[in-house]
């Protein structure tokens, strides 16, 4: 059972961005300096996310940390005893529970490091990205390269022919877009010109 001891050091940070903008490798670079800290560490996953490894959270340039596997957010309560400092990769991928989980950890004093996608592959926020953004005391907002222009970016664009959300997939069915070049490739997508006046 997961009990309540509140302490000074407790938060929220979060690192969000697009696919292939570094978050899972800062999130691994933050636990891995608590670890030199002598702090104690947990990491946790959604289940659903088993592209690399289900015991470790994995990043896209092959840093890893050992991690747990969860279904649902309140697992996490039931592993995170005498922890000092928590991570959640693809946070994107829990539902709204997952608001009360981290606040609860924050509170009891844990320090709480999430990371995950802020938009999903339309553009718009993702999952409970929003609130766990606002509640967090540190937000870092990660760009990766747009692969058309060499712009800093932020979006996701869907390679791969599907309209499902929740699409696990890594370059054969995602590439990281500038806003410019997103909304370009996104018009002609719909095959409609947003911009163009009503007459």
């Amino acid at each position: 059972m997961f009990t309540e001891t509140p302490k000074k050091s407790g938060g929220i940070e979060v690192c969000c961005g697009s696919m292939f903008s570094g978050k899972s490798s800062e999130l691994i670079r933050r636990l891995s300096r608590a670890k030199i800290a002598k702090l104690r560490v947990m990491s946790f996953t959604p289940a659903m996310d088993t592209r690399y490894s289900k015991f470790e959270v994995v990043s896209h340039d092959g840093l890893h940390i050992e991690s747990i596997a969860v279904n649902e957010p309140y697992e996490i309560l039931r592993h995170a005893q005498n922890v000092d400092v928590v991570g959640i990769d693809e946070v994107q991928f829990m539902d709204e529970s997952i608001i009360e989980v981290v606040s609860r950890l924050a509170d009891s004093g844990i320090r709480v490091i999430c990371a995950g996608l802020d938009m999903d592959y339309t553009g718009k926020p993702f999952g409970a990205m929003p609130q766990l953004m606002a509640i967090a005391e540190h937000v870092t907002k990660l760009h990766a390269i747009c692969v058309r222009c060499g712009d800093p970016a932020n979006n996701s664009f869907r390679t791969a022919d599907s309209d499902e959300l929740v699409m696990l997939g890594e370059k054969d069915a995602y590439i990281p877009l500038c806003r410019h070049c997103f909304n370009e490739l996104m018009k002609k997508r719909s095959g409609a010109d947003i911009f163009k006046d009503n007459e």
